[in-house]
């Protein structure tokens, strides 16, 4: 069973940047995708990259702040997250995912990594 670990979270001011790490402990021949949850709110779907990084998906909120990409050699998937706003701020998961379009879990979720922004 692959595992996954998230990290890079932290606090941040409002438009800073944060770079988020996602290390799977094999190989990951799927889609990947990070998703977000806050408090109080259900999980939701931020950013999601094919297997080759050929395809690219992102939720309108962070379109143009953040970026996703892969190091499949180094069984990784990033979040780097610039001009980052308040209204960031949740427990940053990463999971395998169907596909960037269906987006549906794979894999049991990890702990997550906390992402504060203060304005």
């Amino acid at each position: 069973q692959v595992q996954l670990v998230e990290s890079g979270g932290g606090l941040v001011q409002a438009g800073g940047s944060l770079r988020l790490s996602c290390a799977a402990s094999g190989r990951t021949l799927s889609a990947m995708a990070w998703f977000r949850q806050a408090p109080g709110k259900e999980r939701e779907f931020v950013a999601a990259i094919g297997v080759t990084s050929g395809v690219t998906k992102y939720a309108d909120s962070v379109k143009g702040r953040f970026t996703i990409s892969r190091d499949n050699a180094k069984n990784t998937v990033y979040l780097q997250m610039n001009s980052l706003k308040p209204e960031d701020t949740a427990v940053y998961y990463c999971n395998a995912v169907t596909s960037t379009t269906t987006r549906i879990p794979l894999r049991p979720w990890g702990q997550g990594t906390q992402v504060t922004v203060s304005s």
